[in-house]
């Protein structure tokens, strides 16, 4: 059987690089997949596995793609097809209607969809989102990556909760575990250099590394550190002031977008998330799986989820850079040994969630 994996590109963000470990991985269980992009474009495309079949669709906008989608699903007929994100859940439903075929359509969503709503850059992403609670429920399966989205989803679209199918992400891999042991190239790695605090995510407004960085500015007065923040996006110049301002230019760095994050991360002393809302952060299960401790703000929805709670480490109200700091500080004290990080991650499996998906997507008898 074939499996459609639906992207608009393959874009530095968690999604696109989830769904990219997601289709190489049910390739790998022997299923054919085929990743159908609105436009071949963005650095995960070196990422995607040799087994996985690209298909182009060629156009510029997602909007555009959804007669181009329509024909795909005519002329390939795959068995299922899997989408992410609201502006292309919505193209996929539509195409389908189009082409009038029999391909189940499973539509997933990655993060808080109100709090998105409430964020969306532009007109049709807002129209999008207007639109979710009348073209949802076309889908076959709905599948949300953590519990608080599937009830955050099911509030601002009406669905049953009971239709919203809960699958961990695809998240530890053989291949992280050995881009984690590459060296790192940075010079605030090396050995014997004070310890590096981590953020990952886009430069912008979600992922509040405004915080991160005052929170960072507080432990500097009581510890010497060092903060990397990996990522890129609109935020970068109001980011670049404020640690000027805060005087951190020589503690701070923003290295952009990095081709091995994993050797950064099993490097760093820790990982802080200081995300306003989230999905289910996979950067926080990246880092427990290299071993590295981690701090986040019990944002909705997920790290409270990953966490079990602040089991797994600390945390704290979203926007507080005096708990924040004090999380930090106390985690670089006395972090979590390494082997206990990474045997909770192990409940993100690749494997294991792509199985899951495909006992969903081709209603698969579970093993």
């Amino acid at each position: 059987m074939k499996v459609a994996v639906f992207l608009q590109d393959l874009s530095g963000g968690g999604a696109e690089r989830v769904m990219v470990q997601l289709a190489g991985s049910m390739a790998d269980l022997g299923v054919d997949v085929d990743l159908v992009l609105v436009r071949l474009d963005g650095p995960y495309l070196e990422a995607v596995s040799e087994k996985v079949r690209i298909v182009d669709l060629a156009a510029q906008r997602t909007l555009k793609s959804i007669f181009a989608l329509a024909h795909y699903l005519k002329r390939e007929k795959p068995a299922a097809l899997l989408s992410a994100l609201v502006h292309v859940n919505i193209a996929a439903l539509l195409a389908r209607r189009i082409a009038g075929d029999a391909t189940r359509i499973a539509i997933s969503e990655h993060n808080t969809i109100s709090m998105n709503a409430a964020d969306a850059p532009t007109a049709v992403i807002r129209i999008a989102h207007k639109l979710v609670p009348w073209i949802y429920p076309w889908a076959d399966e709905v599948i949300a990556v953590s519990q608080g989205v599937g009830e955050d989803l099911a509030a601002f679209s009406g669905l049953p909760i009971d239709r919203i199918r809960v699958i961990n992400n695809p998240v530890i891999t053989p291949r992280l575990r050995q881009l984690a042991r590459e060296p790192a190239d940075h010079p605030w790695l090396a050995r014997g250099q004070p310890p590096v605090i981590l953020g990952v995510g886009r430069l912008a407004a979600q992922k509040d590394f405004a915080t991160l960085m005052n929170a960072f500015a507080e432990l500097r007065q009581r510890k010497m550190a060092k903060l990397i923040i990996l990522g890129e996006g609109p935020g970068r110049p109001e980011l670049e002031r404020l640690a000027e301002n805060l005087g951190l230019r020589d503690d701070v760095q923003l290295p952009g977008f990095v081709q091995n994050p994993y050797a950064f991360m099993s490097n760093a002393a820790l990982l802080a998330l200081s995300s306003r809302w989230e999905g289910s952060p996979t950067v926080l299960v990246e880092c427990m799986g290299c071993g590295t401790p981690v701090v986040a703000t019990d944002c909705p929805s997920g790290p409270n989820e990953i966490l079990e709670a602040g089991r797994y480490g600390p945390l704290v109200p979203v926007g507080d850079s005096q708990a924040l700091a004090a999380a930090m500080l106390a985690t670089l004290e006395a972090p979590l040994p390494a082997e206990i990080l990474r045997r909770k991650a192990d409940d993100f499996r690749v494997e294991v969630s792509a199985e899951r998906y495909l006992q969903v997507l081709l209603r698969r008898a579970t093993a």
